[in-house]
């Protein structure tokens, strides 16, 4: 390792082209940095008791709001016998969007992913703890991860990632990996929430009246779209969840004291 000369500053701090950013866990209320100067966000999450849409979205939100491209990365897809509607499933989050099965501990099965690992490309993964984050980096780089093997009990890894490291691809791309995010608050993503539920958006757009509550006014285009199931409710009460928080999140903490009392 090279020691820098007594004295030395760096000459220039370069623009981050693209940052990703949530609000820090539990009551908190600064942003954390997870990772910045990212091209691609691999989403990973396991096909087990771990695969829920409402936290996808969340991430999809994350990496719409930093620009960045992302694709879900199915694991453990040798330990399910329905790897299709976990595929179905995901592929209808969001418009165009990628979605990978892989098992991590053979090479063939990462093939399609090796697409994305070329030199000058940057990779992040994000996802909860136990989801094989470490065998896919063991298998996509020269690491040595630590992992544990996954419970009898509620078919779960265990948590081995503590902190944000970096690593080269062996096609030449890096890759930053990041511990298992236990509860993802958004920071300001009001437009990666609106892009990652575009559709929402456009029934929005068929409301007769532009301060629709969507609850009893007449000609309502989400009500009109839940009654025909071109809108599903989960999604429909996610995409409140998220505007709320961002609302919440915007409210001045003089308010929200004031409207405690």
């Amino acid at each position: 390792m090279l020691i820098p000369d007594e004295g030395e500053r760096p000459l220039r701090i370069l623009d981050r082209e693209t940052v990703l950013i949530r609000k820090a866990a539990g009551k908190r209320t600064h942003d954390q940095i997870i990772a910045a100067n990212v091209d691609t966000l691999f989403i990973v999450t396991s096909c087990d008791q771990d695969f829920n849409v409402s936290r996808i979205e969340r991430y999809l939100a994350l990496a719409n709001e930093a620009k960045i491209h992302p694709v879900i990365v199915l694991t453990k897809i040798d330990l399910s016998d329905d790897i299709d509607s976990f595929k179905q499933t995901a592929m209808v989050l969001q418009n165009n969007l990628r979605v990978e099965g892989v098992n991590a501990k053979e090479n063939a099965s990462l093939a399609s992913l090796r697409t994305l690992c070329t030199e000058g490309h940057t990779i992040a993964l994000v996802g909860s703890s136990g989801v094989g984050k470490s065998t896919l980096i063991n298998s996509l780089t020269d690491s040595d991860q630590l992992t544990a093997d996954v419970s009898f009990e509620d078919g779960k890894g265990q948590h081995t990632t503590t902190s944000r490291s970096l690593h080269l691809l062996h096609d030449g791309g890096l890759l930053i990996d990041t511990p298992g995010i236990r509860e993802l608050q958004l920071s300001d993503c009001e437009t990666g929430i609106e892009d990652t539920f575009d559709e929402v958006l456009s029934f929005i757009a068929q409301c007769k009246f532009n301060n629709c509550q969507h609850d009893t006014e007449i000609k309502c285009g989400i009500k009109a779209a839940l009654d025909s199931g071109d809108l599903e409710q989960r999604r429909w009460e996610s995409y409140q969840k998220l505007q709320d928080e961002q609302k919440e999140r915007n409210i001045p903490k003089y308010e929200k004291g004031r409207a405690r009392k």
